[in-house]
């Protein structure tokens, strides 16, 4: 058995995963050992700034030294860390990327939007069973990923990806430029959907395929958060929401509640973790705007993403 490590340093959450694989290739199944999540807001303000602000790399190297910890105790034969949008913007990035690299042993990889949305597909689709072509969805804080391929491809069965955009629009971004009333203000949330209608627009100029998939497939906070607010799961269960079919009924229905909730209501949500209470709406509008640019009925959730490609991504072929 072979068992890695992979860290995932976001806008809004540091994430960890560590998995065991059989060591038959990146296609096989992984068996989970730890999974983790911290919001740290890595992107604190750097949409007006550029700059990461001291506080939100202290946040995520105090996660990380936590993260050293757990892989020291689970005995992990190699890590794979990356840092995605928030970092790509900021021009003093290497105050997180030095101190990251020390804590943890290992480099610190820059990813590109393109490579982003690689690793997520490759995370989100291996082992799924459903009509391609597919098209997933990464809604992070800073960036939203769209990606288009195959689930299956080759005699490896390894997911193929035939295209990808990467835009700037995510949960803390959308936030931060345009819903600052508590609850947003109609005005507000209008701007914030058209703003996302506009990249939407830039998709279907740059990654014509993204319309015309027959499956569409969703990661990350934003989404996983929309699902448990629906299904109304007082605890956090990955199995539960891994693969849950939401709908764009129940999409609407969860981003007009939480819309018109002030944030001291809206955190009483059963599903919603109290660190997203400021953003959930940003994301959401995301969300609900993906589904009805592409008029999809549904969208998988997937807890399956970057981080499940980071590890695939050490296995041999």
């Amino acid at each position: 058995m072979t068992r890695r490590a992979a860290i995932d340093m976001g806008t809004n959450s540091t994430r960890l995963l560590v998995a065991e694989s059989d060591g038959g290739g990146p296609a096989r199944p992984l068996k989970t050992i730890e999974r983790h999540m911290h919001i740290t807001r890595l992107g604190q303000g750097v949409n007006a700034t550029r700059r990461l602000h001291p506080d939100a790399v202290q946040r995520t190297l105090a996660v990380l030294r936590k993260y050293r910890d757990v892989m020291d105790a689970t005995g992990v034969e190699g890590v794979r860390a990356t840092a995605t949008s928030a970092a790509r913007d900021a021009a003093n990035r290497d105050d997180l990327l030095g101190p990251a690299a020390e804590i943890l042993g290992a480099p610190v990889e820059l990813l590109s939007g393109e490579d982003e949305g690689r690793l997520t597909f490759l995370g989100a689709t291996t082992g799924l069973d459903a009509p391609d072509p597919h098209l997933v969805v990464d809604i992070g804080g800073g960036s939203t990923e769209f990606i288009v391929g195959s689930g299956t491809a080759g005699d490896r069965g390894v997911p193929e990806m035939t295209g990808v955009l990467s835009v700037d629009v995510g949960c803390v971004r959308l936030t931060e430029a345009w819903l600052h009333s508590d609850p947003p203000a109609a005005e507000e949330l209008s701007q914030a959907i058209s703003v996302v209608q506009a990249y939407l627009d830039d998709v279907d100029r740059d990654l014509p395929a993204a319309g015309q998939a027959r499956t569409l497939i969703g990661t990350a906070g934003t989404v996983t958060t929309v699902a448990a607010v629906e299904i109304g799961l007082a605890e956090y269960d990955p199995e539960v929401l891994h693969h849950f079919r939401l709908t764009r009924e129940a999409a609407e229905d969860v981003f007009r509640t939480l819309a018109t909730e002030p944030a001291a209501d809206r955190r009483h949500n059963p599903g919603l973790e109290p660190a997203r209470v400021d953003v959930i709406v940003g994301g959401a509008a995301v969300l609900v705007a993906v589904m009805r640019h592409w008029a999809f009925d549904e969208m998988i959730v997937s807890e399956a993403d970057i981080l499940d490609g980071l590890v695939r991504s050490q296995l041999a072929p």
